[in-house]
């Protein structure tokens, strides 16, 4: 149909007429359509080139700078962390530093060998930067190098536009200038992970250089700490390389925070504590203010900034000493002889005479089992008990009035409590009593659990921190509670329940401690006109046959000592653990009074801890340094990959001593004395504590935390 229906067309047409007129009346037809569709379009593009200029001009001038202007955020400088004198214990100094972004890698392999031979990266930290790009996500910057010098940081930059995706810049790090001193009590910073992102969409956490609280006070004041980002405008060229700073927005720093510590004192006390494993804790008596809150070994915090290496990583972890559990608030130990000034303030409250007298034949007699005292005291009475530590008149006094009548005594000091102090996670531990037993082994409370935990063994557990609290709270009469802002101090509660005289006879007794002839005579303060009361204690941790430092070291006895100064007017109250110390006297003592000698006069202090340390391999930082250095060499590239942040934490919260109570602690005859007799310095010969008349004085340092004969105690005794 269609050829025919095209041929009646033309027939048609040309039996038709055309004049001039109808062509000319077609084509003007034609072109009024064609006009009016031009100018509909003409009008349109104009509307839409009017609408662009007038009402959306500040977003085309924006997109226009853009391809000109690069707009980088600068991270705000972290508040300071000061100490009670201002000094900072935390800070920021300047850096030069590279980062790269992974996403905008356009050859991975070649950026990281390039980068690797102009910043001279060892096998070592290659592989820690591989780790960490793998674990980053999205625009999540990693960290390749810090605290390069001008030179190096020059070479980067020149290279920039052969390397997409590197970020050299200058900016400020975070910096604590003692190191491990403070790594628990600050924690550390580090860069955002991806999981802090999900959480946050902030644009500041993929910033570059930009870090974050991941412990400790530095995550409890994030946003205290945090500041305002600032601003840099760059002209750029469109391959990305700078051609000029255009302007640039001053970031805001964080606000500082003010602590209680004094920061000279908690660096010597981390330094003095040397190659021992131990906590120190040290309390203004005046205010409940803490001075130094010590752990060590400890990590380095500014190992953490950049995020830790893998073989940093593996050393940690297989350190016997646990540097990655803040012994000073978790670490809970079986507190000793220590327990003894608290328990004659409990003895005295309900009735014991002060100067009622027992007699110690070496030891005491509960039915057919004998418990062995560490040595044959004679007669003594309360002060007398404290100065010698004689377990064998606790033993008969917590026979007579039973342990429940000392328990509460033993939290309202501070034993088994948790404080309000932030940025801390602190464990209670255990001051067991006749119902916690029930409810914890559904077992009845003996006689024999009382005379355990009134020497302070058994199931009984506490930290060192609420070992210094309940020293502040005896030296002061008064119930402090201890504080960690500056200027913010804790309430007092309510008034101890004691007289002045009660109070009189514990301190007489922790006065003959050190200044008489009792168990840390050989560490009283050597400062004119200052001197210290203290209680030493040995607490157990396996049933051993023979005691102090027989064995391996985890076998060994913990050494433990609390005090005050000056006696007569008490202004520090100390604390001390040494982790398998052997005896009191023997490790914990000698460090509690050179901490407390520091107080009163430094110069004294650092000579003695400076020729210590040049026997020991140099600064807790020096020896960190050397054993990495060999611990490298040793291990090479070998070592398991960090993981992220929440493996990091599991493995912090893992280290926290949660090892139970074997059977037969505190119930292990004290058949050798492994102590050698510790004497007054007034004594020009002294002679070995062998009779009840020589005993008084041997500083023991001897007073062991043993009983004796087969008393069993249920495993796990901690809560």
């Amino acid at each position: 149909m269609w050829p025919f229906g095209r041929r009646e067309r033309a027939r048609q047409t040309m039996g038709r007429h055309i004049s001039t007129g109808t062509l000319a009346n077609s084509f003007d037809r034609r072109a009024v359509v064609i006009g009016s569709v031009q100018g509909g379009i003409g009008l349109l593009l104009a509307a839409r080139m009017g609408y662009i200029a007038l009402f959306q001009n500040e977003r085309y001038k924006t997109l226009a700078e853009s391809n000109r202007v690069n707009l980088s955020l600068i991270p705000p400088r972290r508040g300071w962390i000061l100490d009670r004198h201002g000094t900072p214990l935390a800070t920021n100094r300047t850096d030069f530093r590279v980062d790269l972004v992974p996403e905008r890698l356009v050859d991975p392999e070649r950026t990281v060998s390039e980068l690797g031979s102009l910043l001279k990266l060892s096998p070592v930290q290659l592989q820690d930067l591989s780790d960490k790009i793998k674990r980053s996500r999205g625009f999540q910057p990693v960290e390749v190098a810090a605290k390069l010098d001008f030179d190096t940081f020059s070479a980067i930059s020149v290279r920039l536009p052969e390397m997409p995706g590197v970020i050299p810049q200058r900016g400020y790090l975070r910096y604590y200038p003692t190191g491990p001193a403070v790594a628990h009590l600050i924690g550390y910073v580090g860069p955002a992970s991806a999981e802090d992102y999900e959480v946050d969409r902030n644009p500041l956490l993929i910033t570059p250089g930009y870090k974050v609280g991941k412990d400790g006070l530095e995550k409890e004041f994030e946003t205290t700490l945090r500041g305002v980002p600032g601003a840099r405008r760059t002209e750029v060229t469109a391959t990305g390389r700078v051609v000029r700073d255009l302007s640039m927005r001053e970031d805001v720093p964080g606000n500082p925070i003010r602590l209680t510590i004094d920061g000279q004192l908690q660096d010597y006390a981390a330094r003095r504590i040397g190659l021992e494993s131990a906590a120190v804790v040290v309390i203004d008596c005046q205010t409940g203010g803490i001075l130094a809150l010590v752990s060590m070994p400890a990590f380095d915090p500014n190992s953490f900034v950049g995020g830790i290496g893998r073989l940093q990583w593996k050393m940690l972890n297989e350190d016997d000493h646990i540097p990655l559990l803040n012994k000073a608030l978790r670490g809970l130990y079986p507190p000793g002889s220590t327990m003894k000034p608290m328990a004659t303030l409990a003895l005295q409250q309900h009735g014991v005479d002060p100067a009622e007298r027992v007699s110690c034949p070496g030891g005491y007699r509960l039915g057919s089992r004998f418990f062995r005292c560490d040595a044959v005291h004679g007669s003594v009475d309360m002060r007398q008990a404290i100065e010698h530590s004689c377990n064998t008149y606790f033993w008969s006094m917590a026979h007579r009035v039973g342990y429940d009548a000392i328990a509460p005594v033993a939290r309202l000091l501070g034993l088994g409590q948790e404080f309000d102090l932030p940025g801390t996670r602190q464990r209670y531990g255990t001051i067991p009593d006749a119902a916690w037993k029930m409810r914890r082994y559904k077992q009845e409370w003996t006689a024999a659990d009382s005379l355990n935990a009134s020497i302070g063994q058994g199931y009984v557990s506490v930290s060192p921190l609420q070992l210094a609290v309940m020293t502040a709270r005896i030296a002061s009469g008064r119930t402090l509670n201890p504080s960690l802002i500056h200027g913010r101090p804790q309430p007092l509660g309510p008034a101890l329940p004691f007289t002045p005289e009660q109070f009189a006879v514990t301190h007489d007794g922790m006065f003959g401690v050190v200044n008489g002839r009792g168990t840390a005579v050989a560490s009283k303060l050597a400062v004119p006109g200052v001197q210290m009361a203290g209680k030493t204690g040995t607490a157990q941790v396996r049933a051993l046959v023979s005691r102090g430092h027989v064995g391996d070291w985890k076998s060994r006895d913990h050494s433990l000592f609390i005090g005050y100064a000056p006696t007569d007017a008490p202004r520090y109250a100390v604390s001390v653990v040494v982790e398998h110390g052997t005896f009191g006297a023997r490790a914990a003592a000698p460090i509690a009074r050179d901490v407390l000698t520091f107080l009163f006069d430094p110069g004294r202090a650092w000579d003695t801890l400076l020729a210590m340390e040049k026997t020991w391999g140099g600064t807790p930082t020096e020896r960190m340094e050397a054993r990495y250095r060999a611990y490298v060499a040793k291990v090479g590239t070998g070592a398991p990959s960090v993981g992220d942040d929440e493996a990091v934490a599991q493995a912090i919260t893992e280290a926290d001593n949660t090892e139970a109570p074997v059977e037969n602690v505190g119930t292990t005859p004290d058949t050798v004395r492994e102590e050698p007799p510790q004497t007054d310095p007034r004594d020009a010969n002294p002679r070995p504590a062998t009779t009840p008349e020589a005993r008084p004085r041997a500083a023991a340092g001897a007073e062991p935390a043993a009983v004796a004969e087969p008393v069993t105690a249920p495993k796990g005794g901690q809560p």
